[in-house]
């Protein structure tokens, strides 16, 4: 089969490798359409977990092609999606509710070879049918989906709640829907781009600041909830002047590991911050396809470009378009 191999940071082709064949309780899907995240730019720079080589793609819908040995309830040709999340299911974190922190974790694209492939192996349990109704571009949409429904179980919104968002991307126009949904009162949006900001205020953000004209004393008392969605170090930084007395800093944007920031720990003291971080989906990935599925978060405008597996080495190479939101693959 044909598939986008990173080789080595930095280094990326569209190779011919073997097709994959399902185990005993695994499928194997026909890909259609795989999303391109902000993980996978890290992985091809170098700055995640993943071994190389390792064929990215985590976000992803398609077609059932083979099903292993002893799988039921799906037939060939099932249009479907299906959670990247690989766990042990015995060590200490996954028999305590925390199995997003495996001892053993992986995912799909992140750990093993994923989904910018004609063809991807996965664990038949973690495959969810898709409705006829809903596309594959859509379908592609329930993993990154299932990192918002997360992080809004993390943050754990109260009703009427004041919210500052930085970064109205692909992930920041899910959170701001996410966040209207949970019962945000004033939501702010943060971005260097007008017209992500436009949209940004069509899903609900009540206002929309780019960053250059973000002023701190705009807001003295902050906000009781500041989300990141950038991953840049210098824009959290920033983000963490924004957030008041008792407020709930959310880490959602993915940056570099071996990235650092500045916090003062006088006013992590006096404020009564709490800083949460939100490491991908744990148990999300249901909730999240019943949410887009009930048309409770809007998707289809996300999609900003589609591309070959070809295309798809070029944008990684880059540069990169910032005014796109979700860059997808179709194969």
């Amino acid at each position: 089969m044909k598939a986008l191999v990173v080789e080595a940071p930095r280094r990326a082709a569209v190779r011919e490798v073997p097709d994959p064949e399902p185990g005993p309780g695994e499928g194997v899907i026909r890909v259609k359409n795989v999303g391109i995240c902000g993980t996978d730019i890290h992985i091809y720079e170098g700055e995640y977990i993943s071994p190389y080589p390792i064929i990215p793609g985590h976000e992803f819908s398609g077609i059932v092609h083979k099903l292993g040995e002893g799988v039921t309830g799906f037939s060939v040709g099932d249009r479907v999606t299906a959670d990247p999340t690989l766990t042990c299911g015995k060590c200490a974190f996954c028999l305590t509710g925390r199995s997003n922190h495996c001892k053993d974790w992986g995912a799909l694209g992140n750990t093993v070879d994923g989904s910018m492939a004609e063809y991807v192996r996965v664990p038949a349990e973690n495959v969810v049918k898709l409705p006829d109704a809903m596309s594959f571009e859509e379908g592609a949409f329930v993993e990154p989906l299932a990192c918002v429904v997360h992080a809004m179980n993390r943050l754990n919104l109260r009703a009427g709640d004041r919210v500052i968002l930085f970064g109205a991307g692909a992930m920041g126009q899910q959170l701001i829907q996410a966040l209207v949904r949970a019962g945000a009162s004033e939501l702010v949006a943060v971005d260097i781009s007008a017209d992500k900001l436009r949209m940004a205020l069509r899903f609900g953000a009540t206002r929309a600041v780019l960053s250059d004209e973000l002023r701190a004393e705009d807001y003295p008392d902050g906000f009781d909830a500041v989300v990141d969605a950038t991953g840049h170090p210098a824009v959290i930084e920033r983000a963490l002047d924004f957030l008041g007395p008792t407020g709930k800093y959310l880490q959602f944007g993915v940056a570099p590991e071996n990235a650092r920031i500045s916090v003062s720990p006088f006013k992590l003291y006096k404020k009564d911050w709490t800083l949460i971080g939100s490491m991908a989906i744990y148990r999300t990935f249901l909730p999240a396809f019943h949410w887009l599925k009930e048309g409770r978060i809007e998707v289809k405008p996300l999609v900003s470009r589609i591309l070959t597996l070809e295309e798809a080495v070029r944008f990684l190479e880059g540069p990169r378009d910032p005014s796109l939101l979700k860059v997808q693959i179709r194969i």
